[in-house]
């Protein structure tokens, strides 16, 4: 009973903080670094119980230790994240940063011709950018996946995502971000983030994302 009890005060406490940080979000320019910190001190809390005999001392413990580490994680995206958007300077390139990575979405629209999975001249340069980037936040590793709408044959559409994040990812590597960073697949159209019934859906779903996350 005891040992439960000391679980709880930890989870209970962060239950709390993360509703003072989901009502600050909005306004808080730190808001994912704290985020962070929460989700660190969540870990090291549980992490400090399971170990020895229990101690609200070891969970104590834990929990600055973890909370420390989450907010550098936090902390470190959203300087990279700014970073980014000054040096890419295109409002048709998105970047989320949710805590733990950051999420780049490239829309297909502007990277390929239809049915082509060679990067338009104009993205080129963007895509440079963001190799420098990566380059200046070395301790990341990068996921490129592409996606399709549901027009056509899934078959074809799969093959097509796969060549396209293969595209992105080879002038990644080569504005000289280490290979062993990076690596390039496509899930065709098995992922849209919003509907094929209409153009404007099928347009967000016809993508390529980036996902950076800070190494381990």
């Amino acid at each position: 009973m005891k040992t439960r009890t000391l679980i709880a005060l930890p989870l209970v406490a962060t239950v709390a903080l993360t509703g003072c940080l989901e009502n600050s979000s909005l306004s808080d320019p730190d808001s994912k670094a704290r985020q962070g910190a929460v989700a660190g001190a969540v870990l090291g809390g549980i992490v400090g119980l399971s170990q020895g005999d229990g101690k609200l001392g070891k969970a104590a413990v834990g929990a600055v230790i973890g909370g420390a580490i989450g907010a550098g994680i936090g902390g470190t995206l959203d300087q990279q994240a700014a970073d980014l958007r000054q040096d890419l300077g295109n409002d048709d390139v998105q970047i989320v940063n949710t805590g733990s990575e950051l999420v780049v979405t490239l829309p297909q629209d502007i990277l390929f011709d239809t049915d082509s999975a060679v990067v338009r001249a104009g993205l080129q340069s963007d895509l440079g950018a963001l190799a420098r980037n990566l380059q200046d936040y070395p301790s990341t590793t990068v996921q490129v996946i592409g996606h399709t709408d549901n027009t056509g044959d899934a078959g074809y559409n799969q093959e097509l995502s796969t060549r396209r994040a293969s595209a992105v990812s080879t002038i990644l590597r080569a504005n000289g971000v280490e290979s062993y960073r990076v690596n390039a697949y496509g899930r065709g159209e098995d992922a849209p983030v919003t509907t094929n019934l209409t153009p404007e859906g099928r347009a967000q779903n016809r993508r390529v994302e980036i996902i950076i996350t800070p190494a381990a």
